[in-house]
């Protein structure tokens, strides 16, 4: 591993973050990894960043102790091998996954066609990228099995990339992505078709939800509205932003300044998931929490983001910070959902939302405008904490000789 660049320029990165205003100790941290990347690299044969951290996996790092090292050297393989700093945007990974470029020629073709024609379409990047992933996983594992074309796959070879032997399925999220590109690409290649009736069919499966109950809803309009509790005007504001909008947590993370309008009291925004524009109207509690943050607790930064980072540089924070992170401290000073198996992400507020509305009888195409689901149907999957209207679908039970001790207590 040639470490020349690293040696003689690591310097400009600590002092970029040392000028850009990071965390002192988490830039001593960073540098403390450079260090011992160089005496790494001078004692023993390392050939590149991976092995670095495969050093650190076998020094048996505790799993938090091992992302924050993953981060550092994402950062500086960034800065190394391709002169980048630290900006906010994603850095390369440490371990390629890159199945693409091990692909034969045809397989390759059809990846390509997908991904150009979809682009032409306007579907969103991170979608096409997705989908493109698994299926050159999928066409790989194919190619370990020495079938470079898809038009000598036989349906056993297909079904054994989702079946194990013991007649267990795998591998269910990738077939439906698999299928999509299959699908996408059967007018221009006939094979494509061929190898869409030799998939498997696996039944849908979904977990009923932890609805939040009306005590739980309760509790958590307390901590959030009450000026005695421990949390901050950001998560204060992002909670209720979360519980009257009923947003997605990429969505909130995402909202800019210029998306809220209070005089009209009106929220715009651009769906992070489907890329289509979404108007709502600004609850009046959520926009003075909004208001609070912004004037009173943000950091001055030009970040047109709403939601920032609490130490500098500041930036938009990152959609898991308010999964995990804030949705926890608002559960916790709530006093709710503490058992370990607990649902407690933002969800279940969107969740509360949809169901509350379709158990007033609000019709389905109005909730899929409030909630920006495209397609009405996708309100099934809350169907089955609508009470109200599923108790009108009772069946009364009189008929049936049931013991009386059966009702006793």
């Amino acid at each position: 591993m040639d470490i020349s660049n690293l040696k003689d320029n690591h310097l400009k990165l600590i002092e970029y973050m040392d000028n850009s205003g990071y965390n002192k100790k988490r830039v001593r941290r960073l540098k403390r990894e450079i260090e011992y990347i160089l005496h790494l690299a001078e004692q023993s044969e390392i050939t590149c960043y991976a092995d670095v951290y495969r050093i650190h996996e076998q020094s048996e790092c505790l799993p938090s102790k091992l992302r924050e090292k993953r981060c550092f050297l994402r950062t500086i393989q960034a800065f190394d091998l391709h002169g980048k700093y630290p900006d906010g945007s994603p850095n390369p990974p440490i371990f390629p996954k890159n199945a693409y470029s091990f692909l034969s020629t045809e397989y390759k073709v059809i990846i390509d066609f997908y991904a150009e024609n979809e682009a032409k379409r306007g579907t969103k990047k991170s979608t096409i990228y997705s989908k493109s992933s698994a299926a050159s996983v999928l066409f790989l594992k194919l190619q370990q099995l020495g079938i470079d074309n898809l038009s000598d796959v036989t349906e056993d070879e297909i079904l054994s990339l989702f079946i194990s032997p013991d007649g267990k399925n795998n591998n269910v999220n990738p077939k439906f992505q698999f299928a999509t590109v299959l699908k996408k690409c059967a007018s221009e290649f006939p094979s494509c078709e061929r190898v869409l009736a030799f998939l498997p069919v696996f039944k849908s499966k979904r977990i009923n939800i932890q609805y939040l109950t009306t005590d739980e809803f309760n509790k958590v309009k307390e901590v959030l509205t009450n000026d005695k509790s421990d949390l901050t005007l950001r998560d204060k504001a992002i909670g209720l932003t979360a519980l009257y909008t009923g947003l997605r947590v990429s969505d909130i993370a995402g909202m800019k300044i210029s998306d809220v309008d209070l005089r009209k009291e009106s929220l715009s925004i651009r769906q992070q998931k489907t890329d289509v524009p979404l108007t709502l109207p600004l609850p009046t509690i959520v926009g003075n929490a909004i208001w609070d943050y912004v004037t009173l607790e943000r950091p001055k930064t030009e970040n047109e983001c709403i939601f920032v980072s609490k130490l500098k540089p500041y930036r938009r924070i990152k959609s898991a910070a308010i999964s995990h992170n804030v949705a926890m401290k608002i559960m916790t000073a709530a006093n709710i959902r503490q058992n370990k198996e607990d649902r407690k992400g933002f969800h279940i507020f969107r969740h509360r939302l949809i169901t509350t509305l379709l158990g007033n009888g609000v019709p389905r195409p109005v909730i899929s405008s409030i909630t920006g689901h495209i397609d009405p149907q996708s309100l099934d999957n809350y169907l089955s904490a609508d009470f109200v209207h599923l108790k009108e679908c009772t069946i009364s039970i009189e008929r049936f000789p049931v013991p009386q001790e059966v009702f006793s207590i």
